[in-house]
């Protein structure tokens, strides 16, 4: 466990940041170009932990893989060259390597058996193992296959109807990799419109999908060829400083090659809603995932409501949302976020308790926090709790307080975002 000192009582920010490849298009660019025929490069791909943990499972059902400084190579073998893996598949910290590898394993003819780390293993797979055992799959695990280790048989699928009973896209698209293996029509019902990476991608692998609204239909024993896929930006992570720009002072960050995707942008909707200055420049709407550059500045902010339709696009990006909240004028009201609750911590837990350290004033609710502001942060002995996301909102935290801040399993950021650190204090003036 690692405990570092964070950067306390920055006077402004400034500069410009290439942010770091997506995390799930990564692991998606993966996972498509490994059932594909021929070869697949993948440039700007984000080498996190997460999306390694991707790579190192496909390696163990045969596929070749080389990684190097500028790209990742993928030679496909199409879905019925993927082998037995003689080895147990370990997700490490990565819930969309084990839910979506379920979906592509569900209609494979052999055995496998996955495991994570602890976090893994506290997160419920019942979601995704329920609907692909009614598809056909064999699945096994502890709890009647709620928690890790999970053993899967593939095998022959029938594509059926499904409502998703919470907006999730990893158990969207874990039904999607097994309906295009099954035999039939899958199509799947979303309660709200989730993002659509798997989708876009299917298309951009050669396959078909239809989506109409929050209905999406996949066909069965579709095949794909390999591709070149860029990975843009990744706008979770460059969520972090978004949120330093617009509240350390005399700030103004430049967001470079950041995915726009209209079903990840929810956090530039609520920052705007909430006074922030933020404008989106050299927009590219017609690749196979819009990015452009963002630049934020110091802003005075004040609070509102987040909820409804608008959690699923910015889920990931609540915890530093709050600590935004923090900063502005007024209450923000965070509802129906009870998914936050099954990620790598309980993060409603987590954030009220970190961010009430360093001073803040929020309480927890059912589903999701009560943010009261404008209040100054001081300082204190902060964790992570192996969550990524909290530890790098807890760094943004810092910027603003006014004692030292120690981080505590700082070790946890290298899951999405090896270089955060480094960027930080490329644009950072005390």
């Amino acid at each position: 466990m690692n405990s570092v000192p964070l950067t306390t009582c920055v006077n402004q920010l400034r500069g410009s940041i290439d942010i770091p490849g997506d995390k799930s298009i990564s692991h998606r660019s993966i996972m498509f170009g490994a059932i594909s025929d021929g070869k697949t490069v993948v440039t700007n791909f984000l080498t996190g932990e997460d999306c390694l943990s991707t790579i190192a499972c496909f390696r163990k059902l045969g596929v070749h893989i080389e990684v190097d400084d500028q790209k990742v190579e993928i030679t496909g073998k199409g879905l019925n060259g993927l082998r037995e893996p003689t080895e147990v598949l370990d997700v490490g910290n990565s819930g969309t390597t084990i839910r979506l590898m379920l979906g592509i394993l569900a209609g494979r003819p052999f055995y496998s058996t996955l495991i994570g780390d602890d976090s893994i293993g506290k997160r419920p797979m019942t979601r995704v193992t329920k609907p692909l055992t009614q598809m056909g799959a064999k699945i096994e695990g502890r709890e009647d296959g709620k928690y890790t280790p999970i053993s899967i048989r593939g095998g022959q699928l029938k594509g059926f109807n499904y409502e998703l009973p919470v907006a999730s896209a990893q158990v969207k698209s874990a039904l999607l990799f097994a309906g295009l293996q099954a035999e039939g029509i899958t199509t799947i019902y979303e309660p709200s419109k989730t993002r659509d990476h798997t989708e876009r991608m299917i298309e951009q692998f050669g396959g078909e999908v239809e989506v109409d609204g929050q209905v999406i239909k996949i066909k069965g024993n579709q095949s794909f060829k390999g591709t070149n896929i860029h990975v843009p930006g990744d706008i979770s992570s460059a969520a972090f400083f978004l949120v330093a720009g617009a509240i350390v002072e005399n700030s103004e960050i430049t967001l470079k090659n950041v995915g726009l995707n209209p079903t990840r942008t929810g956090i530039l909707d609520v920052m705007k809603e909430m006074g922030a200055e933020v404008q989106m420049i050299n927009v590219q709407k017609d690749a196979f995932e819009p990015v452009g550059d963002i630049i934020v500045k110091t802003s005075k902010l004040k609070g509102t409501v987040i909820e409804g339709d608008l959690i699923p696009r910015l889920i990931d990006e609540l915890p530093v949302i709050a600590l935004l909240a923090t900063q502005a004028e007024g209450k923000t009201i965070i509802r129906n976020a009870e998914e936050l609750k099954v990620k790598e911590t309980n993060r409603i837990d987590t954030v009220v308790r970190e961010l009430t350290t360093l001073g803040a004033k929020i309480e927890a609710t059912d589903d999701g926090m009560i943010i009261y502001g404008k209040t100054n942060l001081v300082g204190g002995t902060v964790n992570s709790h192996g969550d990524h996301r909290i530890g790098m909102m807890l760094a943004v935290a810092a910027l603003i307080c006014k004692e030292k801040v120690t981080l505590e399993n700082s070790e946890a950021i290298a899951v999405s975002y090896p270089s955060f650190f480094s960027h930080l204090g490329k644009i950072t003036k005390t």
